[in-house]
């Protein structure tokens, strides 16, 4: 395979399962030092660092709670004291607090506040950590939902609130940081055989009834997300930026 990674850092926040788990071997099978954060589970995340060291590359990770927006800041400077620059930064990290419907008079709105903290405002703050920091020609890459454009089933009013506006901000920020070439996108996936999304699945419409909605019968692998994070991040989508990218199977054309 091509390193075309070789010589890039890329941070990917909640790298220590799931779909950043699985970005995190796509960039450090293409060359990429990569950088991976954990809020709780050290022992995952320094699993998931000895897979990468084993294709040849460096890789830390730095435990640092999203939700807590202070983090943000010591974030970007381990990362930069530990590999000298940061080119693609891969907003990943995120909760999903679904299932109860936005008139429940027991709505948990601690909860679901803190889906919000963590999904929007701790990305946000990675993100402006990051800017002025990132290399010229560097990447953004938010991971969305499906949901932030197409809502098929109840009870994901704030999650998919989250997701949108991610949508918003990521345009924003593409227009700020067009003129240094840094390309900043939010690709949505659907469904995804992920430990959050078995935390959500009996708030789902039944497996039958929803994979009957794709057109694509099946759920997304992490591997080919993975691959379509590293495409946005390559030489070869310098010129795409401000876009929101589905990867859902065609659910909601």
């Amino acid at each position: 395979m091509t390193k075309i990674f070789e010589g890039k850092v890329v941070l990917i926040t909640g790298g220590s399962r799931g779909l950043g788990a699985a970005t995190a071997e796509a960039f450090a099978r293409q060359g990429a030092d990569v950088a991976i954060t954990y809020a709780a589970s050290a022992e995952k995340a320094e699993a998931v660092v000895e897979v990468l060291k084993a294709k040849g590359v460096r890789a830390i990770a730095i435990k640092s709670d999203q939700a807590d927006l202070s983090s943000a800041r010591p974030l970007i400077d381990k990362v930069i004291a530990e590999f000298g620059k940061l080119d693609i930064l891969v907003n990943n990290a995120g909760i999903a607090t679904q299932g109860q419907l936005v008139d429940d008079p027991n709505l948990d709105e601690e909860k679901y506040n803190r889906q919000w903290q963590v999904n929007v405002l701790g990305s946000i703050a990675n993100t402006r950590a990051a800017a002025s920091r990132l290399t010229d020609g560097g990447r953004i890459i938010f991971i969305g939902s499906l949901l932030g454009s197409y809502v098929p089933f109840k009870g994901v009013a704030d999650y998919a609130g989250t997701k949108a506006a991610l949508i918003g901000y990521a345009k924003g920020i593409a227009r700020d940081l067009g003129p240094r070439n840094i390309t900043v996108n939010v690709l949505q996936p659907g469904a995804m055989p992920t430990d959050m999304n078995k935390d959500v699945a009996g708030e789902l419409p039944p497996l039958d009834a929803f994979l009957d909605l794709h057109p694509i019968r099946r759920f997304a692998t992490l591997e080919e997300v993975a691959e379509a994070v590293c495409f946005l991040a390559g030489p070869h989508a310098g010129y795409i930026t401000g876009e929101t990218i589905n990867m859902a199977g065609g659910l909601g054309i």
